[in-house]
């Protein structure tokens, strides 16, 4: 374990994609078929996407951030509608309300799993409240009984960013299941990847359609549909984007699916290999989980009792970077970044909960290539990390 540290190139990184011969067949095959981009491999991977997820319907976009942005657009958000998000986010989660003209409202996250608080939405809701969107940190899905609850109450949508919890389950329903519209991201990084990528899945019908409109640039018949009526006539029903996935990326994806319930049992065996070693370890502790939730540990998260520790976590960070070993801080609370606080007056002090924990939270390396001996080497490194 030992050695490598003294390799100047080895770098073990908190996240990696894993390709193998059958993905590369599934990518060549799609390029070889006659279709780059929407074609048959789109549909197919919406509709294997939202099935597994337990939604009726999918919409593929070509990231993340697009299919959040396209939830919005779906939900009609507007200039003067508010829509409430947790700080402890990418700034993604935010971006997308003030794509279109909203504004982010910044509700604290409860401290054990630091996921948005429901109670602390409550406190935030007013008139121009339209939706709250709930992010499943680091793939352990929100409280999704008591967001139903303030949704159906207050008469707003629930959008569940579960960019980092497909795979996952709340009580039983899986990721995708929970809420209004659930968006997905296919990143390197995350539990399956089209390169970049991103879907929202529901049982709503008609907001599909409208992200459909949404991300071929808001025109009323595509392709498919015009060749039918042998027409070349088509009407832009809304101001939309070209946020088209490609078929060889939708290739990809699916054959990436076939792989995605193995991947979650390898990451919550490396999690739990993690977690016995924290148990006899004082200062460091992972983020809460609960028996009810099915975790999809698209990160691994840890938060430090800098006190306990006597060390501040740049010195642990720089210890453990210098030592090969990725670890990385998820995220900069939203509200903390300049633009944030420029057009929204957003200060430190607005979600105290959230700023405290971001201080003292730390990634570890997780993906499913790791081996035992990764995370034995890892646990070293950080008992050496914090040893005075």
């Amino acid at each position: 374990m030992t050695s490598d540290f003294e390799n100047k190139n080895f770098f073990l990184p908190y996240g990696r994609h894993d390709i193998d011969e059958e993905d590369l067949k599934a990518v060549r095959n799609a390029l070889l078929s006659g279709w780059l981009t929407t074609g048959p491999k789109v549909e197919e991977f919406e509709e294997k996407t939202a099935k597994i997820s337990g939604a009726g319907f999918g919409a593929a976009v070509n990231s993340g951030t697009a299919a959040l942005h396209a939830a919005m657009a779906a939900l009609d958000i507007k200039p003067g509608d508010e829509v409430i998000v947790p700080p402890i986010t990418f700034a993604a989660t935010a971006n997308a309300v003030v794509y279109q003209g909203g504004k982010p409202v910044f509700a604290d996250v409860d401290p054990d799993t630091l996921l948005i608080d429901p109670l602390k939405i409550e406190e935030k809701i007013n008139s121009r409240t339209r939706a709250v969107i709930a992010v499943d940190y680091a793939g352990r899905m929100c409280d999704y009984d008591a967001l139903r609850k303030i949704a159906k109450k207050y008469d707003i949508y629930l959008v569940a960013d579960a960019c980092h919890s497909i795979g996952g389950a709340y009580k039983g329903s899986p990721s995708g299941s929970c809420a209004d519209l659930t968006v997905f991201s296919f990143h390197p990084v995350k539990q399956i990847t089209t390169g970049e990528g991103g879907m929202v899945v529901s049982n709503d019908k008609d907001l599909i359609h409208r992200i459909k409109l949404f991300r071929n640039h808001g025109i009323s018949d595509d392709l498919h549909q015009r060749r039918e009526k042998e027409s070349w006539y088509y009407e832009i029903q809304m101001p939309g984007f070209n946020y088209r996935l490609t078929d060889f990326q939708c290739a990809l994806g699916i054959s990436q699916l076939k792989k995605l319930e193995s991947r979650i049992h390898k990451r919550n065996c490396l999690a739990k290999q993690y977690d016995r070693f924290f148990e006899r370890i004082d200062g460091i502790a992972p983020l809460k989980r609960q028996e009810f939730i099915s975790h999809a540990y698209h990160l691994y998260v840890v938060k430090l009792d800098l006190e306990r520790l006597k060390k501040n976590r740049l010195e642990i960070f720089s210890f453990l970077r210098n030592k090969g070993i990725g670890v990385n801080v998820h995220y900069i609370p939203v509200h903390y970044h300049p633009f944030y606080k420029k057009t929204f007056n957003t200060y430190k002090g607005l979600c105290p909960i959230a700023e405290y924990a971001y201080e003292r939270i730390l990634t570890l390396p997780l993906f499913p290539a790791m081996t035992e001996d990764d995370v034995k080497m890892v646990c070293h490194a950080i008992k050496r990390a914090v040893t005075p």
